[in-house]
């Protein structure tokens, strides 16, 4: 199936909805003009098997395409500082690589939360680059010494004027903010980003201090509410992640550290929690060899076992939870592995729902995507089995991902 000339009609399916996590075998979908036309249990009516291509999936389930909300297609290095030293031509080429592996492995659409910007996002919706559909907030809004200030510490001056291809721009004081919001959304970025608290690949900051300001967290918000867009909060303690969201940050991406006083303040607000287990894991493991400094190294054990427990406080707790994974440079081939880790805690189902529907919802594209239902693009995954009885069908996705279609176009694998 190449380009959807025609109407294509996917028999002998099992259906996985992740709105309601219900199976249903013995059904077709019909996908036309690129979107989910229809879909049911039983015979394909005669209308549609007359004038659409019939395709039998051989009793395989058919979901939506996998939603990454935490990406950075542009970080070929755990030492994000570097990033900026590189040619703009060789990051995008870098970028191109890293996108397509993340279509390879079922993600029909990613949020890039620093770094990726409208030039790559417009790339792949063109077809110049083949990859998920990227969602892009561009730069990262930091305070002089903040966890997107990667200058080293005998380093002084700001680097560049924001057209380098960092992820973080430095600013301080709400004039400053508010500047650097307006500048991402004039780019036509979907969130503005803001580092909340210190982080892991930062080399000057602690991981237990506060970012930003309240003035300069208002006007963030304030511009991000009259675009009609949201902001979304790098944080790991509660104190952090307690302040943005009293300040109406929407999203809060990590927070490992968060206690039940967060939990609460999530429910009430509406607000998102993006945990990012896998990216720990895998810097513990080789953070060094892919070029994390020895500064950020000696942080990953403060966040790296608290993260599970945070995720079962969160899920117990009725938190809205999204799919993430933040995995830098070559630690970006286990992206998958987050749905073992979220696996340990939460019920395959959920986890499934976390990197579709509720990451729709996060994106603003409830309904148009991460869902089988009528008028929603056709991103697709055929898996052969059963995700919800076992989810390592797709952390292991070379061995449970028969296929990827996206926009009702075969992009991996075999029907």
């Amino acid at each position: 199936m190449s380009d959807h000339p025609r109407p294509t009609v996917l028999t002998n399916t099992t259906l996985l909805d992740p709105e309601d996590g219900a199976l249903a075998p013995g059904s077709w979908l019909l996908i036309e003009d690129g979107v989910i036309a229809a879909r049911d249990t039983g015979d394909v009516p005669a209308g549609i098997t007359d004038r659409a291509e019939t395709v039998d999936l051989a009793g395989a389930t058919l979901m939506p395409g996998l939603i990454d909300a935490h990406v950075h297609v542009t970080a070929l290095s755990a030492d994000l500082g570097s990033v900026s030293d590189h040619s703009p031509f060789y990051v995008a080429a870098y970028a191109a690589g890293s996108l397509s592996a993340m279509l390879g492995r079922g993600f029909t659409t990613v949020r890039d939360v620093g770094g990726a910007d409208w030039g790559l996002a417009l790339a792949v919706e063109e077809g110049l680059l083949e990859g998920p559909r990227l969602i892009f907030g561009g730069k990262a809004l930091s305070q002089t010494g903040g966890h997107g200030d990667f200058r080293p510490r005998g380093r002084h001056g700001k680097d560049g004027d924001g057209c380098c291809p960092g992820a973080g721009l430095v600013c301080d004081g709400p004039i400053e903010f508010r500047r650097a919001a307006r500048e991402q959304l004039r780019t036509g970025a979907h969130h503005v980003k803001v580092m909340l608290s210190g982080g892991v690949a930062s080399p000057t900051d602690r991981i237990d201090s506060t970012q930003s300001s309240e003035d300069e967290l208002r006007a963030v918000v304030e511009e991000a509410e009259a675009a009609n867009r949201y902001v979304t909060g790098h944080a790991y303690t509660a104190r952090a992640v307690n302040r943005g969201l009293r300040l109406g940050v929407r999203c809060i991406e990590h927070g490992n550290l968060i206690d039940q006083s967060s939990v609460e303040l999530f429910v009430e607000h509406g607000a998102f929690l993006v945990p990012t287990l896998v990216t720990y894991r895998e810097l513990s493991r080789q953070g060094a060899e892919n070029g994390l400094p020895a500064e950020s190294q000696a942080k990953v054990d403060t966040v790296l076992h608290r993260g599970l427990e945070a995720l079962r406080m969160a899920h117990e707790g009725g938190v809205r939870l999204a799919f993430g994974t933040d995995l830098l440079g070559g630690m970006q081939e286990h992206q998958s592995g987050e749905f073992a880790i979220r696996g340990q805690v939460q019920p395959a189902a959920d986890v499934i729902r976390s990197a579709t529907t509720e990451a729709a919802a996060l994106l603003g594209l409830e309904g148009e995507i991460g869902t089988l239902r009528a008028g929603a693009r056709a991103d697709l995954l055929i898996v052969d089995g059963d995700p919800i009885a076992d989810l390592s069908l797709l952390a292991e996705p070379e061995r449970g991902v028969r296929a990827v279609l996206q926009g009702g176009s075969l992009r991996r694998g075999r029907l």
